[in-house]
């Protein structure tokens, strides 16, 4: 697989990388641990060295098995974390308080059984603590040699840029894909700007653009898009739209939805690497094949035209979620 540079930062890494979480976090119940290692070994296997976890995601059990999954190829990957919850439980509220980011820090080096984080996120923005605090705290950890470079997760273009100066950050991670563009209104200028790097995550639209998800579908108490305006059935119905338009393009191609999906996103800028997220090994084949889809002027103009005249129904998160994202 080819790698992508993060920006400025030095960080180069596989032009997809995979997102975990889902392993056992958000979207039902946790995937088996020996499944869930075969997986992300497999993804290793096939040219993926960037993988994405958060003390979050579990809480904790996300980062041991990937932790544990990597170990043999350790010193091949870049291994990304968060932190920003209290005692790693988003249901709780925010906290990046320099105490608990070094504290968080230590444990997901024990998580991770590795002695530095690649890249370190906050994993929301924590209204109550200065970002020249959080990014001050995160300078000394890359001075310590525990962190190598610094990240922000849904930050607004203000605080990305209180934090840059303090401390160059690396990569953004937001949600980004064919349903969901706000970034390109002022984050990804603002990027380009300041030479950081843009990991999306959801780029298949939390599974609905793969063409897997229709008005039908009955999700599980503890899958996170139960409680999610755009996937209630009758935004489901209406967005099917979406799925139908690049379904059709995906067939000309001899694509699938999601390969055209997560190649759209690689095309928007060479500084971009998504994070798809999936439980199943052959999904995971299916994702990566799209790095050789190749997407010419023509085609993203026709996918431009094509999705400027479709209105997405639904908001992308519940009201209280929604008040933790920076903008």
């Amino acid at each position: 697989m080819k790698h992508r540079k993060l920006g400025k930062s030095g960080l180069e890494v596989s032009a997809l990388g995979l997102g975990c979480m889902g392993l056992s976090f958000g979207y039902g119940p946790a995937t088996d641990k020996q499944e869930a290692i075969k997986l992300i070994r497999r993804a290793y296997a096939l040219g993926v060295n960037f993988f994405d976890t958060a003390e979050a995601y579990g809480p904790f059990l996300n980062e041991e098995v990937l932790g544990e999954a990597v170990a043999p190829f350790r010193d091949q990957v870049i291994l990304a974390t968060k932190f920003g919850f209290k005692g790693g439980m988003p249901t709780v509220g925010v906290d990046s308080r320099p105490e608990n980011i070094r504290a968080v820090a230590e444990a997901s080096l024990k998580r991770l059984k590795t002695d530095r984080i690649d890249l370190f996120y906050q994993h929301r923005v924590d209204p109550n603590v200065p970002m020249e605090d959080v990014a001050g705290t995160v300078k000394e950890l890359i001075a310590q040699g525990k962190v190598k470079h610094f990240g922000m997760s849904e930050a607004g273009v203000q605080s990305i840029r209180r934090a840059h100066a303090v401390q160059p950050v690396a990569a953004l991670q937001s949600e980004y894909s064919l349903w969901w563009r706000e970034p390109e209104q002022e984050i990804l200028p603002t990027l380009e700007e300041l030479g950081i790097g843009f990991v999306p995550f959801s780029p298949l639209g939390k599974g609905f653009l793969t063409g897997a998800i229709n008005a039908d579908t009955k999700f599980d108490k503890t899958d996170f898009r139960s409680i999610v305006p755009r996937f209630e059935e009758e935004n489901r119905k209406a967005n099917q739209i979406v799925v139908d338009k690049v379904g059709e393009f995906a067939k000309r191609k001899g694509a699938t939805p999601a390969q055209v999906a997560l190649a759209w996103v690689l095309a928007q800028k060479p500084w971009i690497v998504p994070i798809p997220g999936t439980t199943k090994i052959h999904r995971l084949e299916e994702n990566l094949k799209a790095e050789e889809l190749v997407l010419s002027s023509d085609d993203l103009k026709e996918i431009g035209n094509v999705f400027s005249q479709i209105q997405v129904q639904g908001a992308r998160y519940p009201q209280h979620l929604q008040a933790r994202v920076d903008r």
